[in-house]
């Protein structure tokens, strides 16, 4: 398992069992919290009724049952008479029902008294009633209607309401009412029925739902900050090693070809033959500036993270400067082939010639050692409102987009796999770049894989 997947995997794991706890303490929350809305309504309404029952003597249903016992005594002296048929008899006991509905729905006293109950005491008042018959029968001394309404309610008068057991319903059960007189024998449960209910129990909860959110988003965040740290220190610890590796070789090349060219001169046939050593002190010469220019680049390097840049900035045709340059570099570099088109219009600014040909030429160079084909580049620079543009283009090998975002990072060099095909230590577009910017300007690439790049210089006037 890579070290990536080692961090990621196990910080996944944590966030999705941090998730999963949250989700079932919520849940389980949000069941308390729902029971104990119902309690709560429920022991309200009981005070409810107890001071009405205290007050006025009555339950809220009194005017009802009244006008139920004359409906019974018709319906059982003007209707139950002339049942011939057992679907009459049907239609009678569903009519005799809906009746019964219809007179305690409309003549009800108990719902407005709850509702200003609970605004009294400073909680929502603003419910549906409910009224569900469990059983209900018309009867004198000659007749009797039987009318079931829910027979299983019915023959279990001493069951208890389920509402506080398994599963909040969002009806709450006020009390149930069974009464009896001349022509009329009922028992019904009177519920209400709050619409918003899910709101005010998430209004209760809004507090530990934000916590529970903050404290997911706290160790996402926190995992991401690790593991981009961690990814980080490990590119870093990589390019480091790169490095090491890169001027390790690039150090023992001259090296190495020091040390056998003062063997050679240990050869007696050698030092008889004077064109022999003159050959041979000029190869030492030559290996003996590149290691000197190798050894002062990252002497250069750690100044300018130590300082800043000392400019030495004069006043120059840019369109002129840059024609020497690149003729310049043309001429050391046979094979390659540079087209030149500039619109400075004689332009001239304010800068370090030493650092901008140094800039320059690290440019050309990489776009020769970059290219697995004859090098073609094209050189082109214009004035606009931000400054002056220089653009070099070639038809090398280009950059990768994952590569692009690091290529002016020191050390950074674009690779493909472990294997790099080109010299260097990595620093000729990191020293590219921090001479743009010395010179207050900036330095950005385009590129696709194939097609070539192009890096695009942009100075002040």
């Amino acid at each position: 398992m890579s070290k990536k997947n080692s961090i990621l995997i196990p910080g996944i794991a944590a966030i999705l069992i941090l998730v999963a706890v949250q989700v079932y303490v919520i849940k389980d929350l949000w069941v308390d919290k729902d029971i104990l809305f119902d309690l709560k309504y429920k022991i309200l309404s009981q005070e409810a009724m107890d001071q009405l029952n205290r007050l006025s003597r009555t339950d809220g249903f009194e005017n009802a049952l009244v006008v139920l016992n004359n409906y019974a005594k018709e319906t059982l002296t003007d209707e139950l008479g002339r049942i011939k048929s057992e679907e009459e008899l049907r239609k009678l006991k569903e009519e005799a029902l809906q009746g019964a509905y219809k007179i305690l729905n409309e003549l009800e006293n108990l719902s407005p008294y709850l509702k200003g109950y609970f605004k009294r005491q400073g909680s929502e008042g603003d419910f549906s009633r409910n009224i569900e018959i469990n059983y209900l029968q018309f009867l004198d001394f000659d007749n009797k209607l039987e009318i079931y309404a829910n027979p299983a309610i019915f023959r279990s008068p001493n069951a208890q309401n389920d509402t506080l057991k398994g599963k909040p319903k969002s009806k709450i059960l006020v009390n149930r009412f069974f009464r009896e007189d001349n022509y009329y024998r009922i028992s019904f449960d009177f519920y209400i029925d709050f619409s918003g209910k899910q709101k005010m129990v998430f209004r209760d909860m809004a507090i530990y739902l934000a916590m529970s959110i903050f404290s997911i988003l706290v160790v996402v965040t926190i995992l991401i900050v690790t593991f981009r740290n961690l990814m980080e220190e490990k590119r870093l610890s990589n390019l480091k090693t790169d490095f090491i590796n890169n001027m390790t070789h690039e150090i023992k090349t001259p090296l190495s070809t020091i040390t056998v060219a003062g063997k050679t001169l240990e050869i007696e046939r050698i030092r008889s033959d004077e064109n022999k050593i003159l050959e041979t002190a000029r190869l030492i010469g030559k290996q003996s500036v590149h290691l000197n220019q190798l050894i002062n680049l990252i002497l250069e390097i750690s100044m300018w993270e130590r300082t800043q840049f000392q400019l030495d900035k004069k006043e120059v045709d840019i369109g002129e400067l840059m024609h020497d340059i690149v003729d310049s570099f043309r001429t050391g570099n046979n094979r390659v082939v540079i087209q030149e088109d500039y619109s400075f219009r004689g332009q001239k600014i304010r800068l370090d010639v030493v650092y901008f040909t140094t800039m320059i030429n690290n440019l050309l160079s990489n776009a020769v050692k970059y290219s697995d084909k004859d090098p073609v580049i094209r050189v082109e620079g214009r004035e606009n409102r931000e400054g002056i543009v220089i653009s070099i283009t070639d038809n090398g090998i280009g950059i990768g987009k994952q590569d692009l975002k690091h290529v002016f990072d020191k050390f950074y060099r674009v690779s493909q796999g472990n294997i790099h095909k080109t010299k260097g230590l990595g620093l000729g577009l990191y020293y590219v770049k921090r001479i743009a910017e010395a010179h207050g300007g900036s330095v950005t690439v385009e590129s696709k894989p194939g097609e070539g790049s192009t890096f695009t210089i942009t100075l002040p006037k």
